[in-house]
């Protein structure tokens, strides 16, 4: 058999019984998944100098470990001097082997590098169990080269999952190893 990630087989292993038995489910396949990581970045300066989207497509593509895609306007906005269709952002889904990959780099490598950090806030979800997050540093990851930054830009980061209430997404969330700041 192949290369399995270390959250993924932690996720078959422990985290599906864990749930198991705290919801009640009765099968296996009742029990919340998450399905994709949304990673993405706004950068509004680019209406000035196009480079800086590409630089943040460069940056996420480092972090993320797959190729980010830059994102464009919908509509005209005249006080912004912007134009519908001028790259004005960049993201990345993912999904599968390097999404585990990507969460357990945060969780063990990324976020403990955060100035002051006493956890995330759990008030980010959205009533469907999906949870956004914001990063106010990129330089926290450590496959960024401080030395090579231009400028310290956040992203926001957003877990999709296959729970139907945000108490089942949390508790998946913080079986998968978020930390979650104590109420």
């Amino acid at each position: 058999m192949g290369y399995v990630p270390r959250l993924k087989q932690e996720f078959n292993d422990r985290v599906t019984p864990a749930l198991q038995e705290e919801f009640g489910y009765k099968n296996v396949m009742q029990v919340p998944r998450l399905n994709k990581i949304v990673v993405s970045r706004g950068v509004g300066a680019a209406v000035a100098d196009k480079k800086l989207v590409e630089n943040a497509v460069e940056e996420l593509t480092l972090i993320t470990g797959q190729r980010a895609i830059s994102t464009m306007s919908k509509k005209d906005v005249a006080t912004f001097k912007l134009r519908k269709g001028m790259p004005i952002g960049a993201k990345v889904t993912l999904r599968g082997e390097r999404m585990y990959e990507f969460l357990d780099r945060l969780v063990t490598s990324a976020l403990p590098r955060v100035r002051d950090f006493n956890g995330i806030n759990a008030t980010g979800f959205d009533g469907r169990g999906n949870y956004s997050m914001g990063i106010t540093e990129q330089i926290i990851f450590p496959e960024i080269n401080i030395d090579r930054i231009k400028k310290i830009d956040g992203m926001n980061i957003t877990f999709q999952t296959s729970a139907q209430t945000d108490k089942e997404a949390k508790s998946l969330l913080k079986e998968l190893g978020l930390p979650f700041k104590k109420n």
